[in-house]
């Protein structure tokens, strides 16, 4: 999905209760009857591991002949990850892939030097009208890899880790988490998983890695004496288990990794430049990237004749 600019969102610091480092409480933006909350980045935290961006994307319910269209725009530096959990979106690229993804899979695209793509709703379901509600995430790839070559893979729900725990049922979308691993690969340490609890579950996020939070998308949970709600994104400090328990019937993403690589004259908090859709170490680079889609030197989506212009 294409970035735009927004207002920061409200963040907080937490008490020192041992577990919660900030609490970020995103502010709403209705795109046309698609309420999208953005908790990375924020003006308090750029990233949690490679996590650079996070969007809610709903639950919003759309008319018959209503849906999204998110004209073809370009990213460099990243990956995005595409997760419903209700609905449908169509994504092509300039690699040629059409694919729609429905709740449970994974689109996993990997923009490295440069790719282009769309996200719309398909014709036979934007006819009908129905729900959508999902989460759109991107990660930054590391600085070795931040040139790779441009691709795209899809995972059927079935190719993910599923378990039971204390019960709360999780998927892991992404890397490694309480012994398991994804399919879906990644060029640095990441977990990214779906984690849903029933009122009274609890689901224990161990200390695997150095960086971790938990976005709740719906319901409310509550995690070291506090209550946390639907939009909200708990950071969390290194080092303990956090123990995160439904207080109604709840989804929650938690995610994370090891801490973005930085280079030596990289701001304090700020290991990465970004701009709209362009993320990398080098902000040389975003500009050559820039100056790229304005004179149409990136690869088009075939079939596609639409596209979103740089912001100015």
């Amino acid at each position: 999905m294409s970035w735009q600019p927004a207002d920061d969102p409200q963040c907080k610091t937490a008490p020192d209760d041992g577990a919660v480092a900030m609490v970020i409480t995103p502010k709403e933006h209705d795109i046309g009857g698609l309420i999208v909350r953005r908790s990375l980045p924020s003006a308090q935290r750029r990233s949690v591991g490679p996590f650079v961006f996070l969007d809610q994307m709903g639950p919003a319910v759309f008319k018959a002949g209503q849906g999204i269209d998110v004209r073809p725009h370009p990213h460099i530096g990243l990956a995005t990850i595409t997760y419903l959990y209700d609905g449908v979106i169509g994504h092509k690229d300039s690699l040629g892939f059409d694919q729609a993804i429905r709740p449970g899979e994974i689109n996993w695209m990997t923009a490295g030097r440069g790719i282009v793509h769309s996200e719309r709703t398909p014709g036979d379901v934007r006819a009908a009208g129905g729900p959508l509600f999902g989460l759109q995430a991107w990660v930054a790839l590391p600085i070795d890899f931040e040139e790779t070559a441009p691709s795209f893979v899809h995972y059927p729900a079935d190719a993910l880790p599923r378990w039971q725990e204390g019960g709360a049922a999780v998927a892991l979308i992404a890397g490694t988490l309480s012994g398991r691993t994804s399919p879906v690969a990644f060029f640095s340490p990441i977990f990214y998983a779906d984690v849903r609890l029933a009122a009274g579950a609890a689901f224990t996020l161990p200390p695997d890695h150095a960086e971790r939070a938990a976005h709740v998308a719906e319901g409310e949970v509550t995690i070291a004496g506090n209550t946390f709600h639907a939009g909200q994104t708990v950071v969390f400090r290194e080092g303990p288990d956090v123990v995160i328990t439904g207080q109604s019937a709840a989804k929650v993403m938690v995610l994370g990794g090891a801490p973005l690589d930085t280079v030596p004259d990289a701001r304090p908090n700020q290991p990465r430049h970004m701009f709209w859709n362009f993320v990398h170490h080098d902000a040389a680079r975003i500009e050559q990237a820039k100056d790229d889609w304005k004179n149409g030197r990136f690869p088009a989506v075939p079939g596609e004749t639409e596209f979103i212009p740089l912001p100015e």
